[in-house]
């Protein structure tokens, strides 16, 4: 169901209209391109600007959430931070969507394998996530559980440039978690039921889109294995990665 941009929110301190700038992003509305990229880490959006865009240029640094629009191949481009977790990817996401008029969100991110077939470094594409969160059930008026869905253009479109690229990317269902700390072990669980990776963003950035009408896809790379063990180090992950963040771009150009 779209969003009526005009209605007024609750921040819990105060009471603000719903437009652009807002208190978490200080870009204007047109300083976003039409897609962003969104990864995390905010340093890993300074290296797809600084490595990737053309005539990049900063349009958020609130909270050091850093936001960049620019060109690639011609096509203008944003890449902007999500932080981490569904609750900080709730805010970015529902803004861009919502306040500045964003159409796709690519994520590209870290997760961890929770199947035993897929390796560290292994790219993949979540056609769904499933979650132990309520950030849709608590929100929404559900008789039911919601399905966060990838939108499929974006993901047919990565899977053929993958191919194209000859790059092994495995696609299939996401577990998105609150707890990065979990005594539970559910992630465990989660694999057993057909689930190739757990991170913690997907599930509240596909609902936002779905909810808004707009589109959305998480590609993620294998940072570490839950079942092995193995591991990258924090610089690995942050400078690395480059297969996931060239599908996301080439994805986006075709859009």
């Amino acid at each position: 169901m779209p969003v009526d941009k005009k209605r007024v929110l609750d921040t819990g301190a105060e009471r603000h209209p719903a437009t652009a700038p807002t208190p978490q992003n200080e870009a204007i509305l047109g300083d976003f391109a039409k897609t962003v990229l969104m990864p995390g880490d905010p340093l890993r959006s300074k290296l797809i600007a600084e490595n990737y865009l053309e005539d990049a240029k900063l349009v958020n640094n609130v909270r050091g959430i850093q936001g960049y629009t620019g060109t690639y191949k011609g096509k203008p481009l944003s890449v902007m931070a999500s932080g981490m977790g569904m609750a900080s990817m709730g805010i970015y996401a529902y803004e861009l969507f919502n306040f500045y008029d964003v159409d796709h969100i690519i994520r590209v991110g870290t997760a961890g394998a929770i199947n035993i077939d897929l390796k560290v470094r292994t790219v993949v594409a979540g056609i769904a996530a499933s979650t132990n969160c309520g950030f849709a059930t608590s929100q929404f008026n559900i008789k039911g559980h919601f399905s966060a869905s990838a939108t499929y253009r974006l993901l047919e479109t990565a899977v053929n440039v993958a191919r194209e690229m000859d790059i092994d990317m495995k696609v299939g269902n996401l577990y998105c978690t609150d707890l990065f700390y979990d005594a539970s072990g559910a992630a465990v669980e989660w694999g057993e039921l057909g689930h190739l990776a757990v991170e913690m963003e997907s599930y509240a950035l596909y609902t936002c889109a779905m909810e808004a009408g707009k589109e959305s896809l998480t590609i993620c790379t294998v940072s570490d294995h839950v079942l092995t063990g193995e591991s990258l180090d924090a610089i690995t992950r942050q400078n690395t990665f480059t297969d996931m963040i060239e599908i996301a771009l080439e994805t986006a150009v075709r859009l």
